[in-house]
Parts: C-alpha cells; structure tokens; sequence
C-alpha cells in the first residue's frame, strides 16, 4: 500500500485549483456578455478538479446549489476561477468556487459570482466510494467548512420534500 492509500486526509490547501479563460465570440451572447451557461460550464470543471485533486479519484457533479449572476461579464474581460473543497462527507464534497473578473484595460478585478457544487468519488465502474476527509486549517476554511454541514442539510431536506 502506497503512502498515499495510507493518507486518510488532506488540507483545503492542497484542494485549491485556479483557472483562467478569456472572454472570446463565440462565448457571448448578442449584448456581448459572457453566457450564464458557459460560465457554468467552467465553473463545473473548475469545481470537478478541485474535488478530484482532493479525492484522487474521478468526481462527478451531484448538484449545483443556486448561482446567481451580479455583473455581467463582457467580452474581451478575463475571468479567473478558484475552487477548493468546503468539506468531504462520506462519498461527497462540496465544493466552493469563487469567479472573479478582470478587464486588463480598465484596471478593474471584481468578485462577479459565487457557486457551490456537491461532487460524488466514483470508482471504474462509477459507482460511489469513500473520500479522503478534509482539513481546513484557517479562519475562512474553518468558516466555510461549517456553513458546508448547514447547505448539505437544507440540500438533503430539500431532496427529501421532493420526493
């Protein structure tokens, strides 16, 4: 067994993945602006190596909890996405992304968009298996680690009222 097997749990810090793409054409709609899939789109694969750096396993997405679009992102603007692991439960992690966007030629970075996802290991076959557990270690991870257990709560009341 190799010391990786052995591991039993990880740091958020070691979860951590950042992307970054540009706005082009063929992302936009007819006002210019960055289409809400597209960014649900990066933001799922985002989200999807941050769990699978944090579990070493294949990750799919189980849920994405509500996303909600402040500013609209324009063409031509950079966007950076940075997503790490809240907490792991049993087979499942939720998973925190953060969008910010950039225009290199005003000067101007804001914090555009707020997603949180829940992520299930999977093995060969695709069904679910044990995550490693998580460890947050500062202020905010410890924060953010808590307010997880409160979303995974309502998510699964939810789940149960529209059964």
């Amino acid at each position: 067994m190799s010391n990786q097997e052995k591991r039993k749990s990880k740091f958020v810090s070691e979860s951590i993945v950042t992307m970054t793409e540009l706005v082009l054409p063929n992302h936009t709609n007819q006002l210019g602006n960055l289409l809400g899939g597209q960014l649900m789109h990066w933001i799922d694969i985002c989200a999807a190596l941050a769990s699978s750096k944090h579990s070493q396993k294949v990750c799919v997405t189980a849920s994405v909890d509500r996303i909600d679009f402040h500013h609209p992102i324009k063409l031509g603007n950079v966007v950076t996405l940075v997503a790490s692991v809240n907490r792991a439960f049993k087979t499942s992690m939720e998973v925190g992304v953060k969008v910010f966007t950039e225009s290199h030629i005003e000067g101007t970075r804001i914090h555009s968009n707020t997603a949180y996802l829940t992520f299930v290991s999977v093995d060969e076959n695709g069904k679910p298996v044990e995550t490693l557990e998580i460890v947050p270690e500062t202020e905010d991870e410890k924060r953010r680690f808590d307010e997880a257990l409160k979303r995974r709560k309502t998510r699964l009341e939810n789940r149960s009222n529209n059964s």
